[in-house]
C-alpha cells in the first residue's frame, strides 16, 4: 500500500503552486475567432434560394407526373375509341347485307313486272346467252320456264328447224331467264343470277345468295343440270 503521508503538501512546497480560478460560464467559447452572425438580408436570401430551388423541383415533379398521367389518358382514349369502332364496322356490315337483301327484293319484283307486262324480253336474254357460246358448243340445251319456252320457240324459229339447240322447260327456273348447258359448259342467264351480278357491282363486290320464290319450287330437268 502507498503510504498516505506522501498526499501531503508540505510548507515548503506553497510557493510553487498557483491559485486556480473558476472560468466564467458566460462567455462565448468562439468569441474573437472572426466568425460573423448572418444578417437579416442574407437569412431572406437563403430562404429565398431554398424556396426557388423547391419550387423548381417541385415544378420539375409536377410537369413529369402530368406527362404520364397525360399519356395514360390518352391510351385509354384510344382503347375506348377502338373499342367503339368494332360495334360500328359491325353495324356497317349489317346495314350492308340488309341493303343488299332490300335491293334485290326491290329488283326482283321491278324485273317480274316488266315481265308481266313485257315478256317477250325473255328473248332478248337468250340471244345473249346464246351468244355467249364457243363455236365447238355441243349438245345445246336452252332451258326456260315453261311459260317462256312457246314465246322463245316463236321468236327464234327454234321449232322444227334447228336440232342443234333443244328447249327444255324447267319450271324451277323464274320467267325472264334462262340456263343454257352443254356438253363443256353452262351459262346461268337466271333472273337471280343477274341480280345478283348488278348488285354485288353496285354494292363493290358482295356477294349476295338469293333463292328462287317459294311459290316456283319444282323438280329441274335433268336435261338442264351442269355438265359433269
Amino acid at each position: 500500500m502507498s503510504d498516505p503521508r506522501a498526499r501531503v503538501i508540505r510548507a515548503g512546497q506553497v510557493a510553487d503552486c498557483q491559485a486556480w480560478h473558476v472560468p466564467e460560464v458566460g462567455q462565448g467559447a468562439g468569441e474573437g475567432d472572426g466568425c460573423q452572425p448572418l444578417t437579416a438580408r442574407q437569412l431572406e436570401q437563403i430562404q429565398e434560394e431554398a424556396r426557388r430551388e423547391g419550387y423548381e423541383q417541385g415544378l420539375a415533379q409536377g410537369r413529369e407526373a402530368g406527362v404520364g398521367e397525360f399519356v395514360d389518358r390518352v391510351m385509354r382514349l384510344e382503347t375506348l375509341v377502338q373499342a367503339l369502332d368494332r360495334p360500328f364496322e359491325e353495324l356497317d356490315e349489317a346495314v350492308e347485307r340488309q341493303l343488299a337483301e332490300l335491293a334485290m327484293i326491290v329488283a326482283r319484283q321491278i324485273v317480274r313486272r316488266e315481265l308481266h307486262t313485257e315478256p317477250e324480253q325473255v328473248v332478248g336474254v337468250v340471244r345473249e346467252a346464246l351468244s355467249a357460246l364457243p363455236l365447238n358448243a355441243r349438245n345445246v340445251r336452252l332451258c326456260l320456264h315453261p311459260e317462256d319456252v312457246i314465246l322463245v320457240r316463236e321468236a327464234l324459229s327454234l321449232h322444227g328447224s334447228d336440232t342443234e339447240i333443244r328447249l327444255v322447260e324447267d319450271p324451277v327456273l323464274s320467267r325472264g331467264g334462262c340456263r343454257v348447258v352443254t356438253d363443256s359448259s353452262q351459262i346461268d342467264a337466271s333472273v337471280e343470277a343477274r341480280l345478283n351480278a348488278i348488285i354485288a357491282h353496285t354494292l363493290g363486290g358482295m356477294r349476295h345468295d338469293d333463292e328462287p320464290p317459294a311459290t316456283e319450287d319444282g323438280p329441274g330437268g335433268d336435261e338442264c343440270d351442269a355438265p359433269s
